[in-house]
């Protein structure tokens, strides 16, 4: 089982990835920083430098229907954003 589910390709996360040579996954809720660095290190060939791990709780969520109130509860997940050493990326496209 991999722990990195999948990476965040939004317009902030790019700007990061600019900017900082920060990039960021979305990973298992159970990893670890130890086990995220082993993971990014060795899918990606790459040498990380710092990680820094945000977990979202779910929200509930309500809305007035016509059969009355629902009630939902929105996914939770962990977040990992990883900076590279200097010099280093990572090219999500590369393999399209």
């Amino acid at each position: 089982m991999s722990l990195i589910i999948k990476p965040i390709i939004t317009e902030k996360y790019t700007a990061f990835a600019d900017k900082f040579n920060r990039f960021g996954f979305i990973v298992d809720e159970n990893a670890n920083k130890i086990q995220i660095r082993k993971a990014v290190e060795a899918a990606y060939g790459v040498t990380v430098k710092e990680i820094n791990t945000i977990r979202y709780a779910g929200k509930i969520k309500t809305r007035n229907t016509k059969q009355g109130f629902n009630k939902g509860l929105t996914g939770r997940c962990k977040k990992a954003i990883v900076t590279l050493a200097a010099g280093e990326t990572i090219d999500f496209y590369s393999n399209i």
